[in-house]
């Protein structure tokens, strides 16, 4: 067990990087953002995700990268929601009138508390009061990392509320499997029939379209075309609620690096990191990230699902049991 103070914020709060690991796994975690900040397999010289060394990046434009969003992940159409009859305005909004992550309330801006740290595990907590950024509850997120031999992280979200609100949790890591510029040329897999399309401000239409004949049909896995195709940033649909732990997607490098993620959730966000232009940080490995250096796999619900009754519901209920589980897998040739 290691911890050790990883800067101030600009608000002079301390940051804390927690490292776990079991087996050939090695994992750092920051207490900003609950962030995913490194990842190491044994016998691969380079880290499998997008992170830095320097807390100014997560104070920045890298604050996504890793982190725990909430308490609504992804986006929600025209910034506000109905919660049993109350519309619900939130702050924050983009131009295009949505909210992203949560606006002003998102969680992977804050400090979260340490509650427990062991050799191989760690569990944080945050604190949302009632009505910040617009959202109801007095909430509580926990979220605990544990490595297991030989190599896998599992990432337990659990929330409680005092009030009827909604949520949706999700990690943002950023996977890149190669030691190489940019994904290119790793293979993916998603269990997943059909997809979201969205609107040219990228919020779902409702729609839920077939995967069969379009570029985002991976169900037998491709070879990820690293913007050459076009860009993605789409929900895949993986069920019609939460479930059972299972695997949903499979990550190959070129290197014969492996990652096979599972989870309870109903969604898969992928995000192909066009955004990652940030020559002014440091990567994990030294080299700043540049678009296209990571694929984010967000396993969370479906992005604006207050607005889409059909949609799975991320309305949580004073009393309710709320727990989210998603592993990683790792491997190599």
């Amino acid at each position: 067990m290691a911890q050790a103070v990883f800067g101030d914020t600009a608000a002079g709060e301390a940051v804390h990087r927690l490292m776990i690991g079991a087996g050939d796994l090695s994992v750092a975690l920051l207490t900003h953002g609950a962030t995913l900040n490194d990842v190491r397999l044994a016998g691969v010289a380079h880290s499998l995700t997008v992170g830095s060394p320097e807390l100014a990046a997560y104070e920045g434009p890298m604050a996504s990268c890793g982190a725990v969003m909430g308490p609504v992940a992804n986006r929600i159409g025209g910034a506000a929601a109905m919660i049993d009859g109350v519309r619900h305005v939130f702050s924050g909004a983009h131009p295009d009138g949505y909210i992203l992550h949560s606006g002003d309330a998102g969680f992977h801006r804050r400090v979260w508390r340490i509650a427990d740290h062991a050799a191989a595990a760690a569990t944080l907590t945050i604190d949302a009061p009632d009505g910040e950024g617009g959202f109801p509850g007095n909430r509580r997120v926990t979220a605990r990392f544990e490595a297991f031999a030989p190599a896998t992280l599992r990432l337990t979200l659990t929330a409680a509320t005092d009030a009827p609100t909604i949520l949706n949790l999700a990690n943002h890591s950023y996977w890149r499997l190669d030691d190489a510029p940019t994904t290119e040329g790793h293979v993916l897999r998603i269990a997943a029939d059909s997809y979201l399309p969205l609107s040219e401000a990228l919020i779902p239409t409702g729609e839920i379209r077939p995967v069969a004949g379009t570029r985002l049909d991976f169900r037998e896995g491709r070879i990820w075309a690293a913007g050459a195709e076009g860009q993605v940033d789409n929900n895949f649909c993986l069920s019609r609620t939460r479930t059972d732990l299972r695997p949903v997607a499979w990550l190959t490098g070129r290197s014969g690096v492996r990652m096979e993620m599972a989870t309870t959730e109903p969604g898969l966000q992928v995000y192909d990191g066009h955004s990652l232009d940030l020559p002014q940080f440091p990567g994990n490995d030294g080299a700043p990230p540049v678009p296209y250096c990571g694929i984010a796999l967000e396993a969370q619900g479906w992005p604006d699902a207050p607005n889409h009754p059909d949609f799975p519901s991320i309305l949580l209920r004073p009393g309710e049991d709320w727990v989210q589980v998603t592993e990683w897998r790792f491997s190599r040739a």
